[in-house]
């Protein structure tokens, strides 16, 4: 396990932002930062179509399309479910699905009313239109029962596993010892199928089917590395924001162990370990807000193959963490970089991101 504290490297622009390239030097080399999207309001998630336009939900509950080379938006896209835009909650994730070629599916991650009160996780599927303008037959497939009021740690993250299944994390919504529950969703990863039946392993009698793992706090962050094992970061209190990787069956702490402490400074839990629940890979202190996980495949930037991207609401860059160097951390610090809340990998090998300071869309590619 690896703890970071304060000690990063910290890159700065050569240059204001104008909406133009700017130059920014890298341990990869001196990349530029390019606007592709702007005019977005709470940017939360981004998925790229095979031909190269990308996606974009907002969190108030609009998909917006674009062109693949960037600059003024193709359209909006109807038909979305109606989703509870309440505190955090909100249209949240979008996962093109490996086999959009031939499905034209498209799912969405988002959060739900419930008739008894509070709002739930959720997730759907619609099959995009040819034109790309509307959803034909959205439906609901997976809704975390039952909801929960607050409005906070939705989680939300989708990710397609190597058999097409489809993780999805859930936050503790605000009440933590249900992330401890094997009887609720709260603070847990689960896996579905594509048509939403229970697909996770390893919690046994009494627990819901579709659990995949428990004791998580918020995690806003999702990815699959080359070799397809899960890893996901998600927020602490104050401290202890953690990266995890994942395994079935397995609970990672929260709120019996936990790197941080309470936000009126008080002790969480027994400490930072106790049997049968599982350490970290590394953590923040103080905490970094993490949101959007991406594994670097290394198309554009050699240097980086393997690296792990996520980025900082709350200190305004994007983290790179290097796997083979103990976790070794760069900070890519930038005007662009404010309150990042997605990034990923584009088609074209760039490192794409969202700014919520920004309302808008970015990637990084190499300056030459």
């Amino acid at each position: 396990m690896t703890w970071f504290r304060t000690t990063f490297c910290a890159l700065v622009l050569c240059g204001g932002f104008a909406g133009a390239a700017q130059a920014l030097d890298t341990s990869a080399g001196q990349v530029r930062i390019e606007v592709m999207a702007t005019g977005l309001e709470e940017p939360w998630s981004i998925g790229f179509l095979p031909d190269g336009r990308f996606v974009v939900t907002e969190r108030d509950g609009h998909l917006t399309l674009f062109p693949a080379q960037g600059g003024a938006p193709l359209g909006r896209i109807s038909g979305l479910p109606q989703v509870a835009a309440v505190g955090q909650g909100g249209l949240l994730d979008v996962l093109i699905p490996k086999d959009f070629a031939q499905s034209r599916e498209v799912l969405l991650s988002y959060a739900v009313a419930q008739p008894g009160g509070g709002e739930g996780t959720a997730m759907g599927a619609g099959r995009l239109s040819e034109d790309g303008t509307r959803f034909e037959h959205f439906r609901q497939l997976f809704e975390m029962r039952p909801g929960s009021s607050g409005g906070r740690h939705f989680g939300s993250r989708m990710v397609e596993a190597p058999d097409g299944t489809i993780f999805l994390t859930i936050g503790d919504r605000g009440t933590e010892p249900l992330a401890q529950d094997p009887a609720r969703h709260e603070g847990s990863v689960v896996r579905l199928t594509r048509q939403g039946a229970a697909a996770g392993d390893g919690f046994g009698p009494g627990a819901l089917p579709e659990l995949y793992s428990k004791g998580h706090r918020n995690p806003q962050g999702a990815a699959l590395d080359a070799s397809g094992r899960l890893w996901v970061v998600e927020h602490g209190a104050q401290g202890g924001d953690e990266v995890n990787l994942i395994a079935a069956g397995r609970n990672y702490g929260w709120p019996v162990i936990a790197y941080g402490r309470d936000y009126g400074g008080g002790k969480i839990g027994t400490g930072t370990a106790a049997p049968g629940l599982e350490q970290p890979v590394m953590y923040w202190d103080p905490s970094i807000a993490p949101s959007g996980l991406m594994i670097y495949s290394g198309g554009l930037f050699p240097e980086w193959r393997g690296d792990i991207f996520t980025g900082s609401l709350k200190f305004d860059f994007i983290s790179r963490l290097d796997p083979e160097a103990n976790f070794a951390e760069e900070r890519l610090q930038a005007p662009e970089t404010g309150r990042v809340r997605d990034v990923r990998q584009g088609p074209d090998g760039a490192i794409w991101f969202l700014s919520v300071t920004e309302g808008a869309v970015f990637r990084i590619v190499p300056a030459s």
